[in-house]
């Protein structure tokens, strides 16, 4: 049987998560970020709180914007040096969504070099956040029942095909300083205090569902279509947990979602700065992962 490694980018907040999972043995692929002209990798030592709440407060936030870069090349083929170092056959690397930047490619890319030597399968999780990370601990956990790697693959398909984001941003700073809104719409949105009700669509990419006035407002809807998404399933076939990034608007979203009874199943989890940054610190909402029953067909 195959000794197979479970690898996720460090946008998936496993770090930043209950510690049960990060005792699961998951190698992280860190992420690059330069911020206030210092690069960090992140990670543990790079603080999600009180990165946020710099961003609240940054001075000319426009031309101090945060920039991430992907792990090298260098950073990836350690990566796998390390798996074959330790006697691994095979490697499952989780990588953040295709639509939010290179690092699935780059990964996929450099593995051709190493098809003599280890056999590699790189899974694009379409999603980003604890979303993403939990596709890893998943894995990691079905490696630890003696599942095969086909069979872990054949099961992550389905439970991207059935992942859910539903978040809302607080404030449209971020969105239009980084480029993701520009012009009239910019400015209406500023004028009007419309906040977006975001989502991943299936190339994962964010996309906005509806456009809402007011925060107070777009938190209701996001929990009215989450109740929705959620339908009559069973409390015990799926995981229900806040995404964030900074407080603010997660603790007004708790209050409006017992109106709706919501009650999530799973601790909250943070943001990862790379995943955050281009959103800013305004930003929560729910992951839902479907847990496949037994009469859901693969």
């Amino acid at each position: 049987m195959s000794k197979i490694k479970i690898v996720c980018t460090s946008t998936g907040a496993i770090e930043y998560g209950p510690e049960r999972y990060r005792e699961l043995g998951i190698d992280i692929l860190r992420i690059h970020m330069i911020f206030k002209g210092v690069e960090y990798l992140e990670g543990p030592d790079f603080d999600p709180v009180k990165f946020y709440s710099e961003l609240e407060t940054l001075d000319d936030p426009k031309n101090n914007l945060p920039k991430t870069s992907l792990p090298s090349p260098a950073e990836i083929y350690a990566c796998f040096d390390k798996a074959i170092s330790e006697g691994y056959d095979e490697m499952i690397i989780f990588s953040i969504s295709t639509g939010l930047g290179g690092t699935y490619n780059a990964i996929s890319t450099l593995s051709k070099d190493y098809v003599d030597k280890i056999k590699i399968h790189v899974v694009d999780t379409k999603i980003c956040a604890f979303s993403e990370g939990y596709h890893a601990i998943r894995a990691q956990e079905m490696v630890n029942r003696g599942m095969s790697a086909e069979e872990i693959l054949k099961e992550t398909e389905w439970a991207i095909k059935n992942q859910e984001f539903v978040g809302v941003d607080g404030r449209l700073d971020y969105l239009i300083y980084n480029g993701r809104l520009k012009g009239a719409k910019a400015f209406m949105g500023r004028l009007l205090n419309i906040c977006p009700v975001l989502t991943f669509n299936n190339e994962g990419e964010v996309v906005p569902l509806e456009s809402v006035r007011t925060p107070k407002k777009a938190l209701a809807r996001a929990c009215e279509i989450m109740k929705e998404l959620i339908g009559d399933r069973d409390p015990k076939d799926y995981l229900l947990y806040h995404i964030y990034t900074g407080p603010s608007l997660l603790n007004e979203l708790v209050k409006i979602e017992e109106k709706y009874g919501i009650k999530t199943n799973h601790e909250d989890v943070i943001m990862t700065p790379v995943s955050g940054c281009h959103n800013g610190p305004w930003l929560a909402g729910y992951g839902l992962y479907r847990i496949r029953r037994e009469d859901e067909m693969l």
